[in-house]
C-alpha cells in the first residue's frame, strides 16, 4: 500500500479530529476555541480519550460553551456533569479547574483565545501562555496545539510523539515536514487524531488489512 493509500485509509476510517468528536464546531472564533481548551484540560488527567470526549459532550449538553456560561454554573453541577460523562475519580478537582480556567480566560484574554494567539511571539511562547492556565502543562498545551492546528495553520505540521509513534506503526514517514506533504493542510489535524488513535488503540490493524 502506498504512503498515500495508508492516508486516504486513515482519514477515511479514524480521521475524526478529538474536538469534532466530542461536538465542538472548531473555527477561529471565541466559544470553540475556548470549547478546545476545556477538552484540553479534561485530557490532562491520567483517564481515558473517550471518557474525556464523552465528559465534553456533557459539558457542552450543559450549555457552558462560552468562560461566562461555565463561570454561571455552580461546583456541584460542574461535578454533576463531569461525572454523567464517566469522569468520575476527578469530578471535584475538575470542576474547580475548569472555573479557574474559565476566570482566567476572562480577567487576561477578555475570554478571547485568539489574543493569545496574537500575543504570542511563536509557538514556545504560546505553549507558555496554554500552560498558564490550570492543568494544561506541556502534554495539554501539545493536544491543543495539535487540535488547533485545524484553525491556526501557522502552528503546523504539529507532530508530536504519539503522532511519529502511530505513523512509524504504519510505515508513515515520521518527519513533520513529509508526514505533512501528504495531505492538504487542513487535512493534517484529522491525520495527526488518527495517528494518535493508532498509537492509542491500534487502529493501525484496520489500515494494514
Amino acid at each position: 500500500m502506498s504512503h498515500r493509500d495508508t492516508v486516504d485509509r486513515l482519514l477515511r476510517e479514524h480521521g475524526t479530529t478529538y474536538a469534532d468528536e466530542a461536538g465542538i464546531r472548531l473555527r477561529d472564533t471565541p466559544a470553540p476555541l475556548f470549547q478546545l481548551l476545556c477538552l484540553t484540560q479534561l485530557f490532562a488527567a491520567p483517564i481515558g480519550a473517550s471518557v474525556a470526549v464523552a465528559t465534553m459532550r456533557e459539558l457542552l449538553g450543559a450549555g457552558w460553551t462560552t468562560p461566562q456560561h461555565l463561570l454561571d454554573s455552580t461546583w456541584r453541577e460542574r461535578v454533576d456533569a463531569l461525572g454523567r460523562g464517566g469522569y468520575r475519580r476527578y469530578d471535584e478537582s475538575t470542576a474547580t479547574y475548569l472555573a479557574q480556567m474559565a476566570q482566567l480566560l476572562q480577567e487576561r484574554w477578555r475570554g478571547d483565545l485568539r489574543r493569545l494567539h496574537e500575543t504570542a511571539e511563536d509557538e514556545g511562547s504560546l505553549r507558555s501562555l496554554l500552560e498558564e492556565f490550570p492543568r494544561v502543562g506541556p502534554t495539554g498545551s501539545g493536544i491543543f496545539c495539535r487540535e488547533v492546528q485545524a484553525v491556526w495553520p501557522d502552528l503546523r505540521p504539529q507532530v508530536d510523539g504519539r503522532v511519529r509513534r502511530g505513523a512509524r506503526a504504519v510505515g508513515l514517514p515520521t518527519d513533520p515536514e513529509n508526514l505533512a506533504a501528504l495531505v492538504d493542510g487542513d487535512d493534517l489535524a484529522r491525520l495527526t487524531a488518527a495517528l494518535v488513535r493508532v498509537d492509542l488503540d491500534g487502529g493501525h490493524d484496520a489500515v494494514r488489512a
